[in-house]
């Protein structure tokens, strides 16, 4: 395949085309050396869960030899892939819950609190008292009823309390509020065994509980958490993509998900001893660069460049310029190895639980975290010698990034009067007509970049608000579509007029993929400003994620439906297609459970359409599509008017 036909973005195909002339596979290479894939597997309908099989579904044989059919098996493997994506954001919460702890402790001399204005509100949510107490006797009472959450013998999430009350009630009446977020895990495989729940709705409403435990438990608390150490994001400028690679700086790439490594990076990176020591192998200085979801931790904080997302990681080694990749959690193809032994790339894992063979690894402790950062630096300058030829790709894009609930609140008010109000206020006026958040990863069956950038395009000029996170966010920025002055021309005027007056481009940069929480947030206080209905389920809004290679994608999905809102996913990435009971209760019958719904469309352009479709129709159910007729007030009018 041309590279043209693998990636939308220009510095990907220059790269491509680079790795094929050194004789080096991609990740596009391998996905074709699969092909075809097996089509068990795109339906759900295999199952291995027991040593009688492995069983597949199909005309001749309709149902496993323990007799499960093709429902039970669909929908076992779907709740499997929940609770593994909600493993997998949840575990990073407990590691950002370990550090917090540590810290307030003082046995994590290098982290501090930055942000305590919200320290003071995660408290109280969490029911820790603050009265005539330090910092540090409040954020050690924080971490233990965040670690709690996780394991607890009994209670429900605390965090399912910043829910509208109405959204409470249905997951109580469903028996779904979630309870410490292990055991729904734990349950979960369970009830997936062999023997144990047999009924489709079941397995599919235990799939809502473990998400919800993801959303309003382990994702919430990593975001909250890591606002609270690390600060919380306020909008600033950066740049996108290849192009910010240096070819006369030591270049160090932090690649994963956990800001716990690439937070002493940056701030060892800055070091005047090891800045000198740049110097003298004859680096004008130290670039440190992100990949993947730690790029947008690292942007919204500090401004520190995003060289691309999940597709671009073995690109960025290709260029010949990256002394340095310093991985730790999740989405690290083991590929990168067998690249950066092709080129100079010293690369590097960091976290205990995600070794690759063949690779050095640096275990990085809380208590020692700057000085094994320090040491990873000095790692990239002693390698800065021996580059060999550098192909840096000129392209890079400006953007502003860092939208957190917070400082969309304080760019619509102020800080005295921050509110949600002028976004309601736009959205029942028209202006706006509605919210979607696009989130996602970049998927090699893809044309990189295009449904995510194609999507965005489409609302936007329709006057729908756009919100992002994970790998989606790094795709819209590199084409443009978070710099203001590009982004803003292709805005419907209604949208274009707001985002001018207000000083935001129209699609908003959230953070990572556990961030999503912000946006369950952002929900729920639109709800509380009022006039937009009592729960999210009301809202004119919705998610999508039309690529996807985690199963987190699959258990974002899911608690964002069992928050109340419409979820369109690619029609590749979501495998029930093998059972249409589980098909029709997952696009139709659970919106009568839980107000929201799956829909499948891996057309962006179709997409939108399904997605303006429902916008409008939450519209009219709200009764804001119809215009009111002006009524100009004489004298006699003003007189009868009674004030309450």
């Amino acid at each position: 395949m041309e590279p043209k036909e693998r990636s939308t973005d220009k510095a990907a195909q220059e790269m491509i085309a680079h790795m094929a002339e050194a004789g080096q596979q991609n990740v596009w290479d391998r996905l074709e050396a699969q092909s075809p894939q097996c089509g068990f597997g795109k339906q759900g309908i295999c199952c291995r869960i027991c040593t009688m099989g492995p069983c597949r579904i199909s005309k001749k044989a309709q149902v496993g030899v323990c007799g499960a059919d093709a429902d039970t098996i669909v929908a076992r493997n779907f709740l499997r892939a929940v609770a593994a994506g909600t493993s997998a954001h949840s575990d990073h919460g407990r590691a950002v819950a370990e550090v917090f702890l540590a810290t307030a402790r003082g046995e994590a001399p290098d982290y501090q609190f930055k942000d305590t204005i919200k320290l003071y509100k995660v408290a109280e949510d969490l029911g820790v008292k603050t009265k005539d107490r330090s910092v540090k006797e409040i954020a050690e009472d924080i971490g233990k009823t965040a670690l709690a959450e996780f394991g607890k013998p009994e209670g429900e999430q605390l965090m399912v309390r910043r829910a509208p009350q109405p959204r409470q009630e249905i997951w109580k009446k469903l028996g779904i509020t979630p309870r410490a977020i292990d055991r729904e895990v734990v349950e979960a495989l369970h009830r997936t065994t062999m023997g144990v729940d047999q009924d489709y709705k079941n397995i599919i409403m235990h799939a809502s509980r473990t998400a919800l435990a993801d959303g309003w438990g382990g994702s919430m608390l990593a975001t909250e958490l890591q606002d609270i150490l690390f600060g919380t994001p306020y909008p600033g400028r950066g740049e996108v993509n290849l192009g910010v690679l240096k070819k006369d700086e030591v270049n160090i790439i932090v690649h994963g998900h956990e800001p716990i490594l690439s937070e002493m990076i940056v701030a060892a990176s800055g070091d005047k001893d090891l800045l000198a020591e740049a110097e003298k192998v004859g680096a004008k200085g130290i670039n440190v660069a992100g990949i993947c979801c730690t790029a947008n931790e690292l942007l919204m904080r500090h401004g520190v460049p995003i060289a691309g997302n999940f597709l671009s990681q073995e690109l960025a080694i290709a260029t010949g310029a990256v002394e340095l990749m310093a991985v730790d959690v999740q989405c690290v193809m083991q590929g990168l190895a067998e690249v950066a032994k092709c080129f100079h790339t010293k690369l590097i894992t960091t976290a205990d639980k995600a070794k690759i063979i063949g690779v050095k690894h640096v275990p990085m402790e809380e208590k020692t975290a700057l000085n094994t950062a320090k040491e990873l630096v000095k790692t990239a300058i002693e390698n800065y010698s021996n580059r060999g030829q550098v192909n840096i790709p000129d392209e890079k894009e400006k953007a502003v990034m860092g939208f957190s609930y917070e400082s969309i609140s304080y760019i619509l008010g102020g800080k005295f009067r921050a509110s949600y109000r002028p976004l309601n206020d736009n959205i029942i006026n028209g202006r706006i007509r509605g919210i979607t958040g696009i989130v996602g990863c970049t998927n090699p069956k893809v044309l990189q970049d295009y449904t995510h950038t194609t999507l965005a395009k489409e609302l936007i000029k329709r006057d729908v608000l756009v919100l992002t996170t994970g790998c989606a966010t790094i795709a819209c920025a590199k084409q443009g579509l978070m710099n203001p002055k590009e982004a803003l021309e292709l805005a419907g005027p209604g949208l274009r007029e707001v985002c001018e007056a207000i000083g935001m481009p129209p699609v908003l940069a959230c953070g990572s993929c556990v961030d999503n929480s912000r946006l369950l947030i952002a929900c729920t206080e639109i709800v509380r400003e009022g006039g937009l209905g009592e729960d999210i389920s009301e809202l004119p809004a919705a998610g999508v994620c039309l690529e996807s290679i985690s199963e987190k994608a699959i258990a974002i999905g899911q608690y964002f439906v069992a928050s109340g809102m419409l979820v369109v996913f690619g029609k590749e990435f979501l495998p029930v297609s093998g059972s249409q009971n589980v098909c029709d209760y997952l696009f139709s019958g659970i919106e009568k459970d839980l107000g929201g719904r799956w829909a499948l469309e891996s057309d962006p352009v179709k997409a939108a359409e399904i997605i303006l479709q429902h916008i409008e129709s939450k519209r009219d159910a709200l009764g804001i599509n119809k215009k009111t007729e002006r009524k100009l007030y004489d004298m006699a009018d003003r007189r009868a008017l009674s004030i309450e």
